[in-house]
């Protein structure tokens, strides 16, 4: 069975090279005409959209890629595509001139741009239509489109030639369109509250704001390692700090980490942050946020990994000791000792309640299971689970009665997707350092986490100037994307997602 696979493969690759050298020839053919299939420039009067919303007999200039032909001797029906959509266009050989028709009949072909002119009239279908009085090769495609009728469906070929799923499936376009509305809609609702988008470092000298294993690089000049950023906070916190009360910013994060459904090394995130605010000025304006998205794209309802989700806020905010009270019949302090857990006290209700954990586990891994299995999974529409424990929350400030517990959330969806993460934060710089001190600590018994340096001095430096009371809020685009289009994977709402090198599989 592999070797008539290998064989097959032998065989259509013959044939598509054949085709090709074909391709090229037929070219040269072209040019030795003294035709330039390849002009630099062309005058375009209307998109496809546009031109389809004409009167009838109005004139039109179009250009896009040819999607469908149909030849019928001295005439010819075909669909031209550019970005706006499609509209169907007629050569007649008596309306072109027998040369230019001859020309477009032989040289012609699906895949092909065109510039196509005429007036619009309707077929007997009562579909519009352009009668073309000129129709000019405008780049010669060489390589064979997709297979036309079932699109291309092969994820593998998909991801890696993107170009080709653009082509051959309009409904991978509509979901780009709708990333790019997405973010269009996050900037206008956070510029219309006078926050100022900011651009910060993407490689720093040190790799804080988050637990992730970095990325490194070296800069020759300067004789000295580099990171790709994992975060922005501290580079935020310093802008707050020096009198620019609300930012945000939305930019590429670097993780050196594993690639699945939810997870690609290179991600999109969005952090905000503004001064005089709270964890509670972030929730309301995280609804805000998400429900002005969901208008933009008219998702006011989506299917999110099998799960129906409603958009329209107000959302549930839920408070972590009071929902872990009713699931496990115990005060959460119980399981806590200051900024750390209970090891101990973790794995007894992980065993009374069948959560799975490894032995070798931190403690907070244990509580991340009890959490996800037990509390946050039984919720689909978009909630707040606030009051976290400090033991997971360094940089969040803790409750003015329990240092136990901090003022943050995290927003989820289809029962346990992170869509975003918030704090009020951390503006005492003895805390703050302190804090830093216990997850470097923490850090440096991590195997996977040996390479990164958080403990960002200059940071603390910026802070014994003065910080403000400050609402923080990291938002994924990329989940928010998923989640709104309905895909279940990151690689399908990334235009080009990392991917395994073919030579090492």
């Amino acid at each position: 069975m592999q070797a008539d696979n290998e064989q097959d493969n032998q065989k259509s690759s013959s044939a598509i090279e054949e085709i090709i050298n074909n391709k090229y020839a037929e070219t040269a053919e072209i040019k030795s005409c003294g035709y330039n299939p390849y002009p630099a420039h062309v005058e375009v009067k209307n998109t496809c959209f546009e031109a389809k919303n004409l009167p009838l007999e109005a004139q039109t200039t179009v250009a896009g890629r040819i999607v469908q032909l149909r030849l019928m001797g001295k005439a010819a029906f075909a669909h031209i595509r550019d970005f706006s959509g499609k509209i169907q266009f007629y050569a007649q050989k008596d309306s072109l001139g027998e040369e230019n028709y001859n020309f477009f009949k032989k040289h012609t072909a699906v895949g092909d741009f065109a510039l196509v002119s005429g007036a619009l009239f309707l077929t007997k279908t009562e579909e519009k239509t352009i009668k073309a009085n000129s129709v000019k090769l405008i780049s010669k495609a060489i390589r064979p489109m997709p297979e036309k009728f079932h699109g291309l469906q092969d994820t593998e070929v998909r991801f890696r030639s993107r170009h080709l799923d653009l082509i051959a499936n309009e409904d991978v376009k509509e979901i780009f369109i709708k990333r790019a509305k997405i973010i269009s809609s996050i900037r206008k609702t956070l510029d219309a509250k006078g926050y100022l988008e900011v651009e910060t470092p993407t490689m720093t000298p040190s790799a804080g704001g988050a637990i992730a294993k970095p990325f490194e690089t070296y800069h020759n000049a300067l004789k000295m390692p580099l990171f790709l950023r994992i975060a922005l906070e501290l580079y935020h916190k310093r802008l707050i700090i020096g009198g620019l009360d609300r930012i945000y910013e939305i930019g590429k994060m670097f993780r050196n980490e594993g690639i699945d459904t939810t997870h690609n090394p290179e991600f999109t995130m969005m952090e905000l942050y503004q001064a005089y605010g709270n964890v509670d000025t972030m929730a309301d304006l995280f609804e805000e946020i998400l429900g002005n998205a969901a208008n933009a794209i008219g998702a006011h309802k989506v299917i999110y990994r099998g799960k129906e989700i409603n958009l329209k806020p107000p959302y549930k905010r839920i408070s972590i000791p009071v929902i872990w009270k009713e699931t496990f019949s115990s005060d959460i302090h119980e399981i806590l000792n200051g900024r750390e857990f209970k090891k101990d006290a973790l794995v007894a209700l992980a065993k009374k309640y069948g959560v799975q954990f490894k032995e070798d586990e931190a403690a907070n891994k244990i509580f991340d299971a009890l959490f996800d299995e037990r509390i946050v999974n039984q919720f689909n529409d978009p909630i707040f689970m606030t009051d976290y424990p400090t033991a997971v929350s360094p940089f969040s400030k803790t409750k003015e009665n329990d240092p136990e517990i901090v003022e943050r959330f995290e927003a989820f969806v289809a029962g346990g997707q992170e869509i975003a993460n918030a704090y009020s934060e951390i503006n005492d710089p003895a805390d703050q350092l302190s804090r830093l001190k216990d997850q470097a600590a923490a850090k440096a018994q991590d195997a996977k986490n040996e390479d990164a340096d958080i403990l960002d001095m200059d940071y603390i430096v910026a802070m014994e100037s003065g910080m403000p009371p400050t609402g923080g809020m990291g938002i994924g685009i990329d989940r928010i994307c998923m989640m709104l289009t309905g895909k279940d994977s990151i690689r399908e709402i990334i235009l080009f997602p990392t991917l395994k090198n073919l030579e090492n599989k």
